[in-house]
């Protein structure tokens, strides 16, 4: 999932798709201990996704703590 994709979807879809990744994750961390995984860079693709989801939404809570500050001065 691209950067430009994960900045359309809204906060709960974002919260939604990290707990899917993650799950995700964990099953792909299991099937590679039993030695089943073919394609390990699977692995690294989950984790990367799940940082820039969870960046994403890091980004958003900031800016709205800066605008809610921002309004609070104003007062």
């Amino acid at each position: 999932m691209k950067i430009y994709e994960v900045k359309q979807l809204k906060d709960s879809e974002i919260i939604k798709r990290i707990e899917e990744e993650e799950a995700g994750l964990v099953d792909l961390r299991f099937t590679h201990a039993l030695k089943n995984l073919t394609n390990t860079a699977k692995l690294r693709q989950s984790k990367k996704t799940i940082a820039r989801l969870k960046t994403v939404l890091n980004e958003r809570s900031m800016q709205n703590k800066q605008e809610t500050a921002a309004e609070g001065d104003k007062k």
